[in-house]
């Protein structure tokens, strides 16, 4: 699976279970990841992330997804 494959909300929601409205909370909490855009009124979700969440939803944590490569390690992490 790759990171840049994008899915649809439909898709998301067949691959999760979630209600639409579940699955919108769950963003706005973090818990789950965010829309990525795709165009100027389209967004989706990186497939690697719901897979994540999928494999396990009560440890998931958004903070680590949809961030540059380099946002996620910055020079003050390193000391």
């Amino acid at each position: 699976m790759s990171l840049s494959t994008i899915i649809r909300l439909d898709t998301v929601l067949r691959h999760t279970g979630l209600s639409r409205s579940t699955l919108y909370r769950k963003i706005a909490e973090g818990t789950f990841p965010k829309q990525v855009g795709i165009s100027i009124n389209g967004a989706g979700w990186y497939e690697a992330d719901v897979a994540r969440w999928i494999a396990d939803p009560a440890g998931y944590r958004a903070d680590n997804d949809n961030d540059a490569p380099s946002a996620k390690a910055t020079d003050h992490d390193a000391g």
